[in-house]
């Protein structure tokens, strides 16, 4: 028996991605649990593994294929149970909505795991097939089954993903999920969500098509003769980051606060540790000890470590605080996960950890996806100051500039003193002027007095 092996989708906002390299040839005999493949996606780079015993009777798509779609067969097995290669969070987003099995009864009953998903994600178990032995419902299968898509709506480009339930819910009561926006995992629209969805309009006739077609980036129509320029096509990541941004800037009421802090102290205090931690190897950053800061201040603010739902605000437990990390062609957010609980010493290794493998794109998308605040330091580069785009979920992103010394007035007297200049971006949808000002009154305290972070 042949099983075809597809495309798996490695992050929740992966569409396409690189078949970097193949790590089997045809004949070879693969069991569960081996790798078989790299995956480059528009974040990072990841391993695929089997899932069942067989032996490679043909590879489809060649390593090194950039723009493979999600779902595509990309190679075939025979022997064996039919299976799809499965990551730990690989569930492909494009698959098209599974057949109703006859019977939930015909197959060997899901595990927990999988009980668990459906419950979490409203997915009726009987509705999906299972490709494990027997016919088994297994993790894989329940993880891309929560993200089947839903049809295009109207001349809407952005796919518009909901449960099976959701959808055959609004599918009788006549509800618009287009005017929803979902609590899901990657915002999927779950049954939960109905409850504010409008009637659903009357479909409108197609549109007569244009006379000419409209041209989304016409440089010469702009004044650009063709032949002056060199046109770089957009990798993954690339779109990726204009996508999210576009939409982040679009749709996310967004407000700055800017203050100057002292550093003198902080640059002190970093001396010191250093010289206490060098036996050790371990070297703290700036970056690190505003790391800290931060995540303090949100424990001192808690209504500032806020997200957006369109059930409520969302106030997180832990400070998860995302620092943003440049790449060619883009960046990447990796985060210090309960930073608030961590000591520099641990910020500084687990930083330069995830810094190191962002730039090899060897991340696992639980390093990089979700988080609580971001940091994005550009005082490296000699910036003084700037704002940033909110990285959603997160209700805030602190923008940090350069240390520099600056002329300072204590009493009636002329000083100097190193200033850094920060810019707090506030999604005021959770996160209003006041609470903004107060973080940073708590963010100037644990940068101007370091002990007090530590406490």
């Amino acid at each position: 028996m042949s099983q075809d092996i597809l495309m798996p989708a490695l992050s929740p906002t992966m569409e396409e991605g690189a078949l970097a390299r193949w790590h089997v040839k045809p004949g070879d005999t693969v069991r569960a649990g081996d790798v078989i493949a790299e995956i480059e996606t528009d974040k990072a780079t990841m391993e695929v593994e089997a899932v069942d015993e067989g032996t490679v009777e043909a590879l489809l798509v060649e390593g090194g294929t950039q723009g493979v779609k999600v779902g595509t067969v990309i190679a075939r097995l025979s022997g064996g149970a039919p299976s799809v290669p499965a990551t730990e969070t690989a569930p492909p987003l494009t698959a098209p909505p599974v057949e109703k099995v006859e019977s939930a009864s015909d197959a060997a009953p899901p595990s927990p795991s999988v009980r668990r998903i459906a419950a979490e994600n409203d997915l009726d178990l009987s509705t999906v097939k299972g490709t494990g032995r027997e016919g088994r419902v297994t993790k894989g299968d329940a993880l891309a089954a929560t993200h089947a898509p839903l049809e295009r709506i109207e001349d809407n480009s952005e796919r518009l993903f909901a449960s099976p339930i959701a959808r055959r819910l609004a599918k009788e009561q006549n509800l618009d999920l287009a005017s929803l926006t979902g609590s899901g995992p990657g915002g999927r629209i779950i049954e939960r969500d109905l409850s504010g969805a409008r009637p659903a309009a009357a479909a409108k006739p197609a549109a007569a098509p244009a006379s000419q077609p409209a041209a989304h980036l016409s440089l010469e129509g702009m004044g650009i003769p063709p032949g002056s320029y060199d046109l770089i096509p957009l990798d993954g990541m690339r779109r990726t980051v204009a996508r999210r941004l576009t939409e982040a800037a679009r749709d996310i009421p967004h407000f700055p606060l800017t203050i100057d802090v002292e550093i003198d102290a902080l640059l002190a205090s970093r001396a010191e540790i250093n010289a206490l931690l060098e036996k050790e190897g371990v070297k703290i950053s700036v970056n690190d000890m505003i790391i800290k800061a931060c995540a303090m201040a949100l424990k001192h603010e808690p209504n500032a470590n806020a997200s957006y739902s369109p059930e409520g605000i969302a106030l997180h437990h832990n400070a998860d605080v995302a620092m943003a990390v440049a790449l060619d062609g883009g960046l990447i957010t990796p985060i210090i996960r309960k930073a608030e609980t961590k000591s520099l010493a641990q910020i500084a290794t687990e930083a330069k950890d995830l810094a190191a493998r962002a730039r090899t794109r060897k991340l696992k998308p639980e390093e990089y996806l979700g988080g609580t605040f971001s940091v994005s330091n550009l005082g490296m580069f000699g910036i003084r100051q700037f704002s940033s785009i909110i990285n959603p979920p997160q209700g805030c992103i602190l923008s940090v500039g350069v240390g520099e010394k600056r002329p300072v007035v204590r009493g009636d007297q002329l000083a100097i003193a190193t200033l850094m200049t920060v810019t707090l971006t506030c999604d005021h949808r959770v996160v209003d002027g006041a609470t903004g000002a107060k973080w940073l009154q708590a963010f100037r305290t644990m940068i101007e007095k370091p002990a007090t972070m530590l406490a």
